[in-house]
């Protein structure tokens, strides 16, 4: 019975030490940093021509055909009649949306890829042109839709012109 007591004992401290677990313990040094980061994309306007790509930084606008005179326009686009040309335009909305920023407000400013020195581009009510990009607004209020108006001005002179152009929007933080 001494032996069997002395195995059984001798088993226990056995598994006991079986049992026991190594570990090793470490800690994980964690570092970031956080830039401001706004973010800027086009979106279709109530009564306005449906803007392709909308809800995208790559949107278009398209009038379809145009003239000054008769016709029939496509939905959303307006047309005024002005001495020796007409206007055609559209509204939609920019939306800059921001992370990380205490920025109240951004500056919008556009300008055209191609020089156009034939019509006249405007957006907002300020004209835009190649070169130096135009001040579109300096209080854009950022994460909700922002109205504008483009409206391209097309003299009576211009026949049968396709007209094509990007307009490139910067929006900055103030």
């Amino acid at each position: 019975m001494k032996k069997f007591t002395l195995i059984a004992a001798a088993m226990m401290m056995m598994s006991a030490f079986a049992a026991a677990q190594v570990t090793s313990g470490g800690t994980l040094a964690v570092t970031a940093t956080v830039n401001g980061t706004i973010n800027l994309v086009f979106n279709s306007a109530t009564g306005g021509v449906p803007l392709g790509n909308s809800g995208t930084n790559a949107a278009s606008l398209a009038f379809g055909t145009v003239q000054a005179f008769g016709g029939t326009l496509a939905t959303g686009v307006t047309r005024t009649v002005g001495t020796g040309n007409f206007t055609v335009s559209s509204p939609f909305n920019v939306n800059v949306a921001k992370a990380n920023l205490t920025s109240a407000n951004y500056t919008l400013k556009a300008n055209l890829t191609t020089a156009d020195t034939t019509n006249t581009w405007q957006v907002g009510g300020v004209t835009v042109a190649s070169g130096a990009p135009a001040t579109i607004t300096g209080t854009g209020a950022f994460d909700s839709d922002n109205l504008f108006t483009l409206a391209l001005t097309i003299p009576f002179s211009a026949t049968g012109t396709s007209i094509s152009n990007t307009i490139n929007f910067t929006a900055q933080a103030n």
